[in-house]
């Protein structure tokens, strides 16, 4: 787990989404996890998920990216990493926007070595917060920086109450295609029926 800040970036370029495009006056409040997909030994890559849960104006936001390529068609492409270092994390689905589908991703600004094993990473982030970029792009265009997220270990533990769920609290606005949503929404409902027993 882990907790922290984002950053709008001023002068960003437009993306058509509006929680995307509105810079906040103030940093906006951060909690996310850091998760290996399959659960594989450490030293084993492993498909990584970063999930973000962006706190705005008393409501919040979920955003669930996984390890991907970057270039397109690899941004729709799940990669094995061992750790964080050098990976790209892509929302592989998109989100609707007035001028078409938007794609996030997110990668470490600057690019920085980060351990695999769980204590030495948080060792690492305790001694210096892990920096994160996100940006946006069509699903074939260039990605653009819009927010910069400084990222630190939690000083409560991971729960299983907490789940991470864009389907119930997808982006404000119309930003949620219809069919991505029903793609979607079965898999988070099951997962949390089997948080519940």
């Amino acid at each position: 787990m882990l907790t922290g800040q984002a950053t709008w970036i001023r002068d960003a370029a437009p993306s058509a989404v509006g929680w995307i495009d509105d810079v906040r006056g103030k940093p906006v409040e951060v909690t996310a996890r850091l998760s290996r997909g399959v659960g594989l030994p450490d030293n084993l890559p492993d498909v990584l998920g970063l999930a973000l849960r962006l706190h705005d104006n008393d409501r919040h936001a979920d955003v669930l990216l996984s390890s991907t390529g970057i270039g397109f068609p690899f941004r729709f492409v799940l990669v094995p990493r061992r750790s964080a270092t050098g990976a790209t994390f892509g929302s592989l689905l998109p989100y609707r926007s007035s001028r078409g589908p938007v794609l996030i991703c997110a990668r470490s600004v600057p690019s920085r070595v980060l351990p695999a094993d769980l204590e030495g990473l948080r060792r690492s982030l305790q001694e210096q917060p892990w920096q994160v970029r996100l940006y946006h792009a069509a699903p074939t265009g260039r990605w653009h920086p819009f927010a910069d997220v400084l990222l630190r270990p939690a000083a409560e533990p991971d729960s299983a109450e907490l789940r991470f769920d864009p389907v119930g609290h997808p982006l404000p606005g119309y930003t949620t295609y219809s069919w991505v949503r029903r793609l979607r929404e079965p898999s988070y409902r099951a997962a949390q029926r089997g948080t519940s027993r």
